[in-house]
């Protein structure tokens, strides 16, 4: 059996190494490519049933895993500044926000003397003590409308979701009060919040904690949304967000947290609607978040060695886009392949394509490609949960139809 994508769509093959119990009943058939569909097998090569010399989908690593760029790792030792785990330059940014700002505190589920359950709160408590500093019961939609009341008399508090699906109980507070008191009340309340914590798919988190919950929240007005993907982008987007009197959602995956990175001694913060450019390129625009950078990122490797010239934008700020950045690119490479670990239907990539078509459709010489992960329910069984997401695989696949 193999997988189908249908336009190049929102499935991905699983390594090979994790998935050989499933060689013998999935065959060597080789794939092919009938009207719109793409077949990928299991082993991460793909096929277009074309010729020959179109067949150029093979041997890419799947299941890539958040590893830094070879050149960067090689030049760390030669950098200025400090080496930090990602979640170590949340709490680095954090830290020195409430050192800056004795309204800054923080509330939420173990976020206290246990650190936090990724410990990024890990000793704040000890320097700043419990009414900083808070932890609260199991009750996030108390917590949470806890934390809106809080910046509405002048505070600046960061709550944070043990784990972002818990956080769909604090909809309500979410949606009706943070997002929308500032015009409710003519102006008259500022609401400066951040609400973060770990979310997207894990290692074996079932269905209820591998949720990604930036598509439930990005129609409510009046709230930003980023996502951080690096050490660096974590503690510039954490002290953006905390002095921001918008309320912002800082979305963190759960495999980032141990990213290594060394970051700027000196103090620095990002613009909270700036994208990044990760790989300046010529031939296609590949626009991705979070956890699929590094995807894509192992695709661009194979890419590069297949001729192309991909250009790769994180692009950070998931509400609002930069359109700016996003759109001097298109004007340049004309081809736009949007990778997200987002649900295809209603997601931020859904959200991408129709903005991108609206302001740059004369631009592109090809239709808007979204690879996202599949509308299923992300299964328990590590093998099962890899064919949910986008593999670099089908990144690879994709662009080259793309640039055919």
């Amino acid at each position: 059996m193999a997988a189908i994508v249908q336009g190049i769509g929102s499935t991905a093959a699983p390594s090979a190494s994790s998935n050989k119990f499933l060689l013998s009943s999935l065959g060597s058939s080789l794939l092919e490519k009938k009207r719109n569909f793409f077949v990928v097998r299991s082993d991460g090569k793909c096929y277009t049933g074309l010729n020959q010399q179109q067949r150029r989908a093979q041997n890419v690593v799947t299941n890539a895993v958040a590893t830094k760029e070879e050149k960067a790792s090689a030049a760390v030792g030669s950098k200025p500044g400090h080496e930090l785990l990602l979640f170590e330059a949340l709490r680095e940014g954090l830290e020195e926000e409430m050192d800056r700002d004795p309204c800054v505190c923080v509330m939420g589920e173990d976020v206290g003397h246990y650190g936090g359950s990724y410990k990024v709160t890990k000793g704040l408590a000890e320097k700043y003590g419990d009414l900083r500093v808070l932890d609260t019961p199991i009750a996030e939609n108390s917590f949470t409308g806890m934390g809106i009341g809080a910046a509405m008399t002048g505070l600046r508090p960061i709550v944070e979701g043990m784990n972002m699906g818990f956080l769909l109980l604090a909809f309500n507070q979410i949606s009706n009060n943070c997002g929308m008191l500032h015009y409710t009340s003519g102006g008259q309340f500022k609401i400066p919040i951040v609400i973060r914590g770990p979310g997207g798919v894990g290692r074996q988190l079932g269905a209820e904690h591998s949720q990604r919950l930036e598509s439930y929240f990005q129609s409510i007005p009046g709230i930003q949304m980023v996502a951080c993907s690096t050490a660096y982008n974590a503690k510039g987007l954490m002290k953006a967000a905390i002095r921001s009197d918008n309320p912002v959602i800082l979305f963190e995956h759960v495999l980032l947290y141990n990213l290594k990175e060394r970051i700027p001694d000196e103090e620095y913060v990002l613009n909270l609607e700036e994208a990044e450019m990760v790989r300046p390129g010529e031939h296609v625009t590949i626009l991705t978040y979070s956890r699929m950078r590094y995807h894509v990122m192992q695709a661009a490797k194979t890419l590069v060695n297949k001729g192309y010239d991909p250009e790769v934008i994180d692009i950070r700020s998931l509400k609002p886009f930069d359109l700016y950045t996003i759109g001097n690119s298109v004007k340049k490479t004309h081809r736009v392949l949007i990778v997200e670990e987002c649900m295809r239907t209603g997601g931020i990539g859904a959200s991408l394509t129709a903005a991108i078509n609206e302001n740059f459709h004369d631009h592109l010489d090809a239709p808007i490609v979204c690879l996202s992960s599949q509308d299923v329910p992300t299964p328990y069984a590590g093998t099962l949960e890899e064919w949910t997401l986008v593999q670099p695989a089908q990144i690879v696949a994709a662009v080259e139809q793309l640039c055919l």
